[in-house]
This record gives C-alpha cells, sequence and structure tokens, in this order.
C-alpha cells in the first residue's frame, strides 16, 4: 500500500470515545490527527462569544469569513488563541449539534477538513467522515457503546474538569445531541455501508486500540 494520503475515519455518537480512541491510535502509526469535532466546537464557542443568531446566514458568513480554525499537536487554535479546554464546557455541549447542523457551516468544515487531509496520512472522527468528508477514506470505522456508558463516560470528563452536572443530565443531553446528529438534513449521522462497526461498551480503550489497529495495514 501507498503510504502517503492514508485516511482513516471514524465516527459514532457523542461519547463514543472517538476522540481518545484517534488520538492514541494517530500516536501509535505517526499520523496527523484531526478532531473535526473540535473544528465544530470551536466555531460554536466563537458564536457564543460574539452573540451571533446562528438562524441569520449574513450574520454567520460575515463570521466564517473572519474565523481561523487550527489544530497544532493535538491543541485548538481559535483566531489564534488556545481554546481547547473551553471546548467541553457544558454550554458547548448543549449548542454544538444545533451549531453542527447548519448547511453553510459544515460546507466550511468540510472544505477546511478536506484541504487538511489532502496531502498527509490522517485520521479524522466525527460524525460523517465516511459518509461526507471523506467518503473515499481507505479505513472506515463506526463506534459506538450504550447510552448508559457514553453518559457515564462523558460525565466522568466534566466531572475531572469541574463542571457541575449531574449524571442524568449529562445522559438527557446526549439523548438529544443523538436526535439531532441523526435527523439533521444535511450528512446526518450514520454507518457507511463499507465501515467496521465496534461496539465499545465494556471494552477499556486499550482492547478498542487493538482491535481497530488489527484491521489496518500501513506496511
Amino acid at each position: 500500500m501507498n503510504l502517503k494520503n492514508i485516511s482513516i475515519a471514524i465516527d459514532g455518537p457523542a461519547g463514543a470515545g472517538k476522540s481518545t480512541i484517534a488520538k492514541l491510535i494517530a500516536k501509535a502509526i505517526h499520523f496527523t490527527y484531526i478532531d473535526t469535532g473540535a473544528m465544530y466546537r470551536a466555531i460554536t464557542l466563537k458564536i457564543l462569544q460574539e452573540h451571533i443568531d446562528w438562524k441569520d446566514e449574513i450574520q454567520l458568513k460575515k463570521l466564517l469569513d473572519h474565523t481561523k480554525i487550527d489544530i497544532i499537536q493535538g491543541n485548538v487554535f481559535l483566531d489564534n488563541r488556545l481554546v481547547t479546554e473551553e471546548l467541553r464546557s457544558p454550554m458547548i455541549n448543549r449548542c454544538v449539534s444545533d451549531v453542527a447542523k447548519i448547511p453553510l457551516i459544515r460546507e466550511k468544515m468540510v472544505e477546511l477538513q478536506r484541504k487538511i487531509a489532502s496531502d498527509k496520512n490522517v485520521i479524522m472522527d466525527g460524525r460523517d467522515i465516511g459518509t461526507t468528508v471523506l467518503p473515499n477514506a481507505t479505513y472506515k470505522f463506526f463506534v459506538t457503546a450504550s447510552l448508559e456508558e457514553r453518559a457515564k463516560r462523558r460525565y466522568n470528563e466534566l466531572q475531572e474538569k469541574g463542571f457541575p452536572q449531574s449524571l442524568e443530565e449529562v445522559k438527557l443531553e446526549i439523548q438529544q445531541r443523538d436526535k439531532i446528529d441523526s435527523e439533521r438534513k444535511v450528512s446526518p449521522l450514520r454507518k457507511h455501508e463499507d465501515a467496521i462497526f465496534i461496539d465499545t461498551t465494556g471494552m477499556t480503550v486499550e482492547e478498542v486500540i487493538d482491535k481497530i489497529l488489527s484491521y489496518i495495514k500501513i506496511a
């Protein structure tokens, strides 16, 4: 296999552990990791900070034309400002799916994501990587877990960062995000017919990584 321009797409719902898994696999095989969810979170952060009405296409286009999003060594920079930690706040969690379903925003993000992947070996995770962003990806995976397990993972993550949310609140938010992500008109969350399905319920991160790596041949 040509070792240039190999692409790995990992899709799945909120709380499935996609980002953690993708980061560790990228490190293991020396690929560039692109957290597409963080890109949507970054634009959501800017919309909230600037009090933009995300239903106003004129305001949104102006915002997008004057927004720079970079991912450097796993850190997210919004207009040259480090925002990695801010992107996991409960407010962003509540709003990001509504922002991400807006066609104008998805078009811009997909354009940026494809550009990044055009000349690198990359691993991307998100909701529509295998179906829309990189439909010709070398490898496609759909990673999920039970609602209860995904809620516990997200709850523990929020507790570690000091965000006071109950487990039930987190579970309800994830249910709502699942509904929005799977029912949106543009690039809904779904498994590509070629994607390898992996249910991570009850699995450790190491077990999931080993399973995915067992499918990937780069030498």
